[in-house]
């Protein structure tokens, strides 16, 4: 593996865009990408284009509205670039009632990728920071970053007002929200920081935690800070894809979990921030060198199967658009799934995988595995995990919403998949993932919420589904669940 410059490296951590080493290997379960506009297992109750803008990003929701990002900016040919609100008081026919725009959202250079609600307060949180001009279609711009906070009560909900704003230390990728499930009115915010050490010595924060309980007031404090660079070696930080991509905790917020792209999967010591203890310490569980080890690594997320000693992991890989950019291969077979026991925390071990017929060797070998208009501009790769105690929610990028039933962690199995009719189409396509064959682009972590499922492509727009195969049960009983946050019933299901 070549050397990729800090400044290329840098880069890509920004733009969401994983360094991967390309492995084949047999799957332990298989499912095949459906046809465009197929489904198995589930229904679809309501669907919105979102003005046919595409590049929409990250959803969330309080109580019936739901919010939108978007992946691009507001220069110029990006219409409605920014966060759209959308009424879900009938899931059959969800409508887009406001969209928060200049000066707030949608401005010249900056995407509003990531949004969560943190319904105790009544705010919505919605993480802006430059996008790239390459991968994301926006204008040039100097680096700039901010947490925004809006007013969510009373008819706030519909027309949401900013009242506060956190710039974070370092520059920003993903959040995870924590909740206090033991002291009400207290909230965390987990911050992915990506960083590529350049020496041995390099203690750069890869994570950064905030606490946003006072977020009203416009204060924050950032009380804990974590790397794991320095536990790798000066050859593995040379060749490696060595930074931190996000975390999720568990309910609880004792355990973290750290996806740490060509660094691996790693079980952090969050107890005392957990327990609100003064200057609290984080501490590594699992040697970095501990992690479990595929030919593809490059761990984008990774969430506790509810109530169990596994963690379900991703890994995103883009299609070859990348490889002379970052210096590497990219492309088939893509990422895929895959089931950790952490029952010895020190030691976490693989136990099972999970692919779709796109990351196997044999797609690879065949004409459309090979054609550029199918590879290049495309991913077949999972990318977000939103999992209970036995059944999971993937999107799977041009694979669609994949459902996989987890009640045998060692054997997971196809439980369903939704592949929507793309739109005939869009104001924006996505420069990397929508410009091949396949018009399909799912994004976002599924958000459950009276047991229907809200997921968000990003060309096509807002979906919502019902899910009615294996372990269906468990979906329909759930009040509110993400895969992002420990809010709504996660405490309860982890019991």
């Amino acid at each position: 593996m070549r050397r990729v410059s800090v400044i290329v490296f840098s880069l890509l951590i920004a733009l969401a865009v994983p360094l991967a080493v390309q492995a084949h290997n047999e799957p332990l379960s298989r499912n095949r990408s459906p046809a465009a506009g197929s489904a198995k297992n589930f229904e679809l109750v309501g669907h919105n284009p979102l003005f046919r803008r595409g590049m929409n990003a990250a959803p969330a929701i309080y109580k019936d509205h739901l919010y939108v990002g978007n992946r691009t900016d507001g220069s110029r040919g990006h219409d409605r670039p920014g966060v759209l609100v959308v009424d879900i008081k009938n899931p059959r026919h969800p409508r887009v009632v406001h969209e928060i725009g200049p000066p707030d959202e949608g401005v010249a250079s900056q995407s509003s990728r990531e949004l969560r609600v943190w319904p105790e307060k009544k705010l919505l949180i919605v993480m802006n920071f430059t996008c790239s001009t390459f991968i994301h279609a926006c204008a040039p711009g100097e680096e700039a970053w901010s947490f925004r906070f809006y007013d969510l009560s009373g008819s706030h909900a519909a027309r949401p007002k900013l009242i506060s704003t956190y710039k974070s230390s370092l520059f920003p990728h993903e959040m995870f929200l924590w909740e206090d499930p033991v002291r009400e009115k207290r909230a965390l915010l987990y911050i992915s920081t990506p960083h590529s050490s350049e020496s041995l010595n390099d203690d750069t924060p890869n994570l950064v935690v905030t606490d946003i309980s006072k977020a009203r007031q416009d204060q924050f404090e950032e009380v804990a800070t974590f790397t794991a660079n320095p536990f790798f070696t000066a050859e593995e930080i040379e060749n490696q894809d060595v930074a931190l991509h996000s975390m999720a905790t568990s309910p609880d917020g004792q355990r973290t979990y750290l996806s740490y792209l060509g660094g691996g999967f790693m079980v952090l010591d969050t107890t005392e921030l957990a327990a609100n203890e003064a200057n609290p310490k984080v501490e590594l569980i699992s040697p970095a060198h501990n992690s479990p080890r595929w030919p593809n690594q490059t761990v984008h997320s990774a969430v506790k199967m509810l109530g169990s000693d596994y963690v379900v992991t991703t890994d995103e890989i883009y299609g070859d658009l990348l490889d002379d950019f970052a210096f590497e291969d990219h492309g088939c077979p893509w990422g895929w799934a895959h089931i950790i026991d952490v029952s010895d925390e020190v030691n976490p071990q693989l136990v099972g995988e999970y692919k779709i017929d796109e990351n196997k060797e044999s797609y690879c070998r065949s004409e459309v595995g090979q054609d550029p208009a199918n590879t290049y501009f495309t991913s077949y790769s999972v990318h977000n995990p939103t999992v209970l105690s036995n059944v999971g929610l993937f999107t799977w990028h041009s694979g669609g919403l994949q459902a996989m039933d987890l009640s045998d962690a060692g054997q997971p199995q196809a439980g369903g998949f939704f592949y929507p009719k793309p739109l005939a189409d869009v104001d924006t396509e996505d420069p990397a993932l929508s410009q091949g064959l396949s018009k399909v682009v799912m994004w976002s972590y599924p958000i459950i919420k009276d047991g229907l499922i809200y997921v968000i492509d990003v060309r096509n727009g807002l979906y919502i589904l019902r899910y009615t195969g294996p372990q269906h049960e468990e979906i329909a009983s759930v009040n509110f669940f993400e895969g992002n946050s420990n809010l709504g019933d996660a405490v309860r299901l982890d019991g």
